[in-house]
């Protein structure tokens, strides 16, 4: 038997408050004539969401106006300390982070190298880059909602657990979320590093209004992010995506990873008459066939033909409708996207559109922060509710 949810006052007063406030975030100076026909909701509904939104610190009335008359009209903004989220970025020599306001303005951005440290080290640097980031934003920590941090390994569905982090030594196995919460003094959610890049490209890149779609990183490492009806897909084990997988008992002619293409550069680019001089890599590679270099086109369209075969059965399985490119690799689009569709239009019966990242190094920061907004927005309706019944 389904259960629905009744539209009881109080929940069609948070609904409309809560739509009230996405359309200010979005379209900010806007009037209430405006709100009105955006969110389509009432005049006198979008006044009382107003005055509410008011009382709680939420939103205010703008100084600043939109091109063309006013009217007179009171034109509205997002408050946009009223709440604030971190957002890391923690790979294997690398550590992103970034403060953001509740418009989704990123108020700090800052990098730390961390070549070959250790989950001791990486906590530290966690905490240090907290405070630096605060400090340099001008902020205060008073209205911190919570952290949202990537990690290249897979977590289990309550974030505590992380298995598979190869590239971060002594992560796997500890208590990472909790230890970061008893460092940071709030809430933290600790979420695979791809499947926040996916989410990133949902929030503000190619991604975006596509309801199926997989982000497929390809650097140093393998792995993908997959998003079904609009809703990330994490497995019966959290490990949904991880390609390496996908390779189980096939040739080692399979791996587009970055050790892979340097392993086959050595055995392709030996005696043969190329610019490519060890030690071959990625950007050296491409950088050549960009140049004409025959040998490293022949090692870029091999490539290509490697990340097709990971498209083919993510595509047959699951039908997405795009395909997003990203990593060290992936974000060589003027190379490999020709290839790529060529080999899918030959294989499939309905190969997905494959387009390369819109957001480059800062999806998974990107995708950190709107699971962070998220939150904090839901944060902010649940503790007036409680208020209101209290």
């Amino acid at each position: 038997m389904t259960v629905t949810q009744r539209a009881t006052p109080p929940l069609l007063k948070d609904l409309n408050e809560r739509a009230v406030l996405e359309t200010i975030r979005d379209g900010s100076p806007i009037s209430r004539a405006e709100i009105s026909r955006r969110a389509g909701i009432s005049k006198p509904t979008v006044s009382q969401a107003l005055e509410s939104l008011l009382d709680a610190g939420l939103v205010r009335e703008s100084s600043r106006y939109p091109g063309g008359p006013s009217y007179g009209a009171v034109f509205f903004e997002p408050v946009e300390d009223a709440a604030l989220v971190l957002g890391f970025d923690l790979g294997a020599r690398f550590l992103r982070g970034a403060l953001c306001d509740l418009r989704g303005d990123v108020r700090a951005r800052q990098d730390v190298a961390l070549e070959g440290a250790g989950a001791e080290e990486v906590l530290a640097a966690i905490d240090s880059l907290h405070a630096s980031l605060v400090g340099s934003s001008g902020l205060t920590d008073g209205a911190m909602d919570g952290a949202v941090i990537g990690v290249p390994g897979v977590v289990d569905g309550a974030g505590q657990r992380i298995t598979l982090a190869e590239n971060v030594p002594g992560l796997e196995g500890r208590p990472f979320r909790a230890e970061l919460e008893e460092r940071l003094g709030m809430t933290v959610t600790v979420e695979n590093d791809i499947n926040l890049a996916a989410l990133g490209e949902q929030a503000q890149g190619v991604a975006r209004g596509v309801e199926d779609f997989v982000f497929l990183s390809i650097g140093t490492g393998l792995g993908s992010g997959v998003v079904l009806r609009g809703e990330l897909h994490r497995g019966h084990n959290g490990a949904a995506g991880e390609l390496d997988g996908a390779r189980a008992g096939m040739s080692d002619d399979f791996d587009p990873c970055a050790a892979a293409l340097t392993v086959l550069a050595e055995q392709i680019a030996a005696g043969a008459e190329t610019e490519l001089r060890q030690p071959y890599t990625g950007r050296t590679i491409f950088a050549a066939a960009r140049r004409g270099d025959t040998v490293a086109q022949a090692l870029v369209q091999e490539e290509a033909r490697r990340i097709a075969l990971h498209i083919v059965p993510i595509a047959a399985v699951a039908d997405v409708a795009l395909v997003v490119l990203g990593g060290g690799i992936g974000a060589n689009g003027d190379l490999l996207l020709a290839p790529v569709r060529a080999l899918l239009s030959e294989w499939l019966p309905y190969p997905p559109r494959v387009e390369v990242s819109s957001l480059g190094d800062a999806a998974v920061l990107t995708g950190a922060v709107a699971v962070g907004l998220r939150a904090a927005l839901d944060n902010v309706f649940v503790s007036r509710s409680r208020r209101r019944r209290a």
